[in-house]
């Protein structure tokens, strides 16, 4: 087994089937992309609802005990809070 099967391996029982992952991922996506405002999102807040939506994917696919799925959505939480910052500024409501 190449070193790369085996890290898909043990992804795939941390994280679930990828199949699974990639689908529920685009599923939940699909469904930020219908808000009224997500054009007007820049690119990191983008970035960062999607990185959200697979994290969600892997805790629903994987090992949903698995607390470093939830540390890193609340990680790209604050890059798009950083994000709204540096766009309308840091006292703006």
């Amino acid at each position: 087994m190449s070193d790369v099967d085996s890290t898909l391996n043990e992804r795939g029982a941390r994280y679930g089937n990828y199949s699974d992952v990639a689908s529920t991922t685009q599923q939940l996506m699909a469904i930020v992309e219908c808000g009224a405002n997500y054009e007007h999102l820049n690119a990191e807040q983008k970035t960062s609802l999607f990185m959200i939506c697979n994290k969600i994917a892997r805790a629903v696919n994987g090992d949903p005990q698995y607390f470093d799925n939830y540390r890193d959505i609340a990680g790209y939480a604050a890059l798009a809070e950083r994000a709204c910052e540096a766009v309308r500024g840091a006292d703006a409501p």
